[in-house]
């Protein structure tokens, strides 16, 4: 199974971003301190977990980033989010961060609609625990690979309480009735995509470039022009329609990058995600 190598890449993003000056948060000794709570179960499968790290000095008004990694929907974990939660809890502090796991497809379960039922699941303890994390109900999701597809599919929707202020996809898959898809000659894609059959309803169904609307959250889109498992085509397509919808929306094509990035793209992507999050989020 193909490894996000954008997640280990970021772990040298980090190391330069924490060098730079952070934004000062006001000391209150009153408040609350930040707490960490590892592998919350949400059900009774053995991925139903999370991660939940509480920023200090919380409210009821602190947002929620939650992180979903990737693996082709039949494998990874959590733990490959890391980095990202570190870049978060870093630059922007005042965040709540979870980083949560899936049930994993296999042959007597497709990722569709278990995955989105289990971001279900969280979604709706985490509003069910608000009072008791300090937390608010608004949120954002931060996606890598087929976690960026899940992402923007349950933006776009499953979110009928409208809580999600915005969604990131690194890499995902928008548009499984893509012909660069259904035509791939590339045997180890095809049976990733099998997983969800070869129903064209199901496919249209579980592809975000069919679900997006004009109310949907601000969307920020980073894509390889040389991906060898994401066509140009998945990201381009969601940036035209989000476009034509007049949807709040950030889109880049890094021209040498793959299936991940390093080096000034990889600090571009920290820059851009960092303001869009601030501003949406």
């Amino acid at each position: 199974m193909y490894r996000f190598v954008f997640i280990i890449l970021l772990n040298y993003l980090f190391l330069v971003t924490s060098s730079c000056s952070k934004d000062s948060v006001a000391p209150d000794l009153s408040s609350l301190e930040a707490k960490s709570m590892i592998n919350l179960e949400y059900g009774s499968n053995l991925h139903q977990k999370y991660d939940i790290y509480l920023p200090q000095n919380r409210t009821k008004d602190t947002k929620v980033l939650i992180l979903v990694h990737g693996g082709g929907w039949a494998a990874g974990d959590k733990s490959e989010m890391d980095p990202f939660k570190d870049l978060i809890r870093n630059q922007l502090p005042e965040i709540a961060v979870v980083n949560m796991n899936y049930r994993l497809a296999d042959v007597n379960n497709p990722p569709y609609p278990m995955q989105i039922d289990d971001i279900n699941l969280v979604v709706s303890q985490l509003r069910n625990r608000a009072q008791e994390f300090q937390i608010s109900s608004e949120i954002g999701f931060i996606g890598a690979s087929a976690g960026a597809h899940l992402s923007l599919l349950w933006s776009y929707s499953q979110d009928f309480k409208k809580q999600v202020r915005m969604v990131c996809s690194i890499v995902g898959p928008t548009n499984l009735l893509d012909e660069a898809y259904l035509n791939t000659p590339n045997q180890d894609l095809r049976t990733i995509l099998d997983q969800f059959g070869n129903n064209p309803e199901v496919l249209e169904k579980v592809s975000p470039l069919y679900q997006v609307t004009s109310t949907s959250p601000a969307t920020i889109l980073f894509y390889g022009a040389q991906d060898p498992l994401i066509p140009n085509s998945q990201g381009i397509a969601l940036r035209d329609r989000l476009k034509v919808l007049k949807v709040e929306h950030e889109f880049t094509l890094y021209p040498t990058g793959g299936h991940g990035w390093e080096g000034l793209d990889l600090v571009d992507t920290s820059i851009k995600l960092k303001a869009f999050i601030r501003a949406h989020l």
